[in-house]
């Protein structure tokens, strides 16, 4: 997926993908991770999701990465903060109190830059991403997570009836590309078709929304 195309939806403003409250699989789940307070979360990919405004209000840190810098000055405008920007190699990195936000080549970054990851949660990456970019992203994902736990939200359509993006990730994927470092457990499958109008205008059929728990393997 070229970095074009993304950059070109965020200065269109068409952000279908956008979701104008919390996402209920994060409200949902998060709880069973058990994580501690004060425990860092990495958001791949986070655009301006309101579900980083709750997660700082749950009392966690967060880091994001993210490529558009329209999305992410429309994040901290409005989470209501001023961020301090600065300089990194892959772009410029936004940070107030506990939100750090990286914008700019996700593959520039480190496991330094990053710190401690007690959580991924891949609510909107990987199913951004075409086939031949994913495991390239997970690799990156894994070592700057150090093979953190994750919370991933996949989607399950026929790609006849649509291409994406979001592009469906089927479970035999997720297994080739998490089972060597994680197990994968399913948490909750539903069909959300009735959400998706894009998706439902072209003549798709089901679309199911699919949340994984991914823990390390032993």
């Amino acid at each position: 997926m070229e970095q074009a195309f993304w950059q070109e939806r965020w200065q269109n403003d068409q952000l279908g993908f956008h979701l104008p409250f919390v996402h209920p699989i994060l409200t949902r789940f998060l709880a069973g991770y058990a994580l501690p307070a004060g425990a860092r979360v990495f958001v791949p990919l986070c655009g301006k999701t309101l579900d980083i405004g709750w997660l700082l209000d749950q009392g966690y840190r967060v880091v994001g990465a993210e490529l558009s810098e329209r999305a992410v000055s429309q994040l901290f405008a409005e989470l209501g903060v001023e961020p301090q920007i600065d300089a990194w190699k892959g772009g410029r990195r936004f940070c107030h109190g506990a939100l750090t936000v990286y914008q700019g080549d996700i593959f520039a970054l480190e496991p330094v830059d990053l710190g401690a990851v007690a959580l991924v949660y891949d609510r909107a990456a990987l199913v951004a991403l075409p086939a031949a970019m994913r495991q390239a992203y997970v690799a990156q994902l894994r070592a700057l997570s150090d093979g953190a736990p994750q919370l991933l939200i996949s989607f399950e359509y026929d790609p006849q009836e649509m291409d994406g993006p979001p592009f469906p990730v089927l479970p035999d994927e997720l297994e080739r590309l998490y089972g060597g470092s994680h197990t994968l457990a399913e948490l909750s499958r539903k069909d959300v078709i009735a959400n998706q109008q894009r998706f439902r205008e072209a003549g798709v059929t089901r679309f199911v929304e699919v949340a994984w728990r991914l823990t390390p393997a032993v």
